[in-house]
């Protein structure tokens, strides 16, 4: 089950919130008891078993577009 982040607007405690993906608009109260919260964005790192590029492919080679060279 996906684990969502909020903090609350009244105290400032920051809390984390098991809940389903249809769930995840719903308004959460803090552990202190405050309904003023916000849910947080969070950033996922998904990282492969191969230590290239998702799906064990290579990682690109430096140089070419998306190597670097190019400034995309």
């Amino acid at each position: 089950m996906p684990r969502y982040e909020f903090r609350c607007r009244a105290c400032g405690d920051t809390f984390e919130v098991n809940r389903s993906m249809a769930a995840a608009g719903e308004p959460a109260n803090c552990p202190q008891g405050h309904a003023d919260t916000v849910k947080l964005l969070s950033a996922v790192a998904v990282t492969g078993r191969g230590g290239g590029a998702a799906g064990g492919a290579p990682a690109p080679a430096a140089g070419g577009c998306c190597g670097g060279a190019c400034g995309c």
